[in-house]
């Protein structure tokens, strides 16, 4: 595991030029470029405001807020998924002619994707303020939230880019899996909803815990809670190892398999 980290550590570079073609290229062609990176959720944050001001009201003080704050880490786990799941295969040719540790595509997709969660907190921010929810102190905790999210999405990604080259079904049933994954998540709707006797099952949803912080620190204003988000670090870390494991060990016949 060392050695693999120290041979990673030597692709840096690549890894730094695979994020950078990402965003490049996510929306090369288009009118508004890069620019997308924000209007995308700004849009998403006008469209919930409409729709659960105006049509759908839910009882929730400044719902789309409470919405937004969610949906920002369940689209940056969702899209690594989707997209992991597709790039060996995406990358057919560099991985049949070019040497270089295969886990570096499925790394450089998540760690695009967290970029892309970074930028959204530029129309989050000041979207906070101006809804009059404000930000605290406890923004403090944010950081580590992200380090626990991109651990646990780094594991499910080197399960879905490995396992999606020898069941290329997988690619397109995780759509409607990440859709069940989404209402088995409390994103449209608070913790406090659960019935008792569901919650447990709940949280054994590696994602609870991570949008629930998220909510605690940037909605409620309130330090998350410190021991379930050192427990899913822990799961999360243990999840990494199983999700590297069986990447190695598939990895073998890549070039063959594709």
């Amino acid at each position: 595991m060392i050695e693999d980290i120290k041979e990673l550590y030597k692709y840096r570079e690549m890894l730094k030029s695979l994020v950078k073609k990402d965003l490049r290229t996510r929306y090369k062609g288009s009118v508004l470029g890069f620019l997308w990176t924000f209007v995308n959720p700004l849009l998403q944050l006008l469209v919930y405001t409409v729709i659960f001001s105006t049509i759908m009201r839910i009882n929730i003080d400044k719902y789309a807020m409470f919405l937004f704050v969610a949906l920002l880490p369940w689209i940056f786990f969702s899209t690594s998924l989707q997209t992991s799941a597709g790039t060996i295969i995406s990358n057919k040719d560099l991985v049949k002619k070019v040497y270089f540790p295969r886990e570096v595509l499925p790394i450089s997709v998540v760690t695009g994707a967290l970029m892309n969660l970074l930028y959204s907190f530029v129309i989050l921010f000041p979207c906070l303020i101006i809804s009059r929810i404000g930000i605290t102190s406890s923004i403090i905790y944010l950081p580590v939230v992200i380090l626990v999210e991109y651990v646990i999405t780094l594991a499910f990604s080197f399960l879905a880019a490995s396992i999606n080259v020898y069941f290329r079904d997988l690619e397109h049933l995780l759509a409607i899996f990440l859709m069940a994954w989404f209402y088995f998540t409390p994103i449209i709707f608070p913790v406090e909803m659960i019935p008792k006797q569901y919650i447990v099952y709940f949280f054994l949803n590696p994602m609870t815990p991570i949008i629930t912080a998220f909510r605690d620190i940037l909605y409620y204003g309130k330090a998350p809670d410190l021991v379930m988000l050192v427990i899913t670090l822990i799961s999360g870390l243990m999840l990494v190892v199983f999700g590297y494991a069986v990447f190695k060990a598939l990895q073998k016949n890549f070039a063959e398999e594709i």
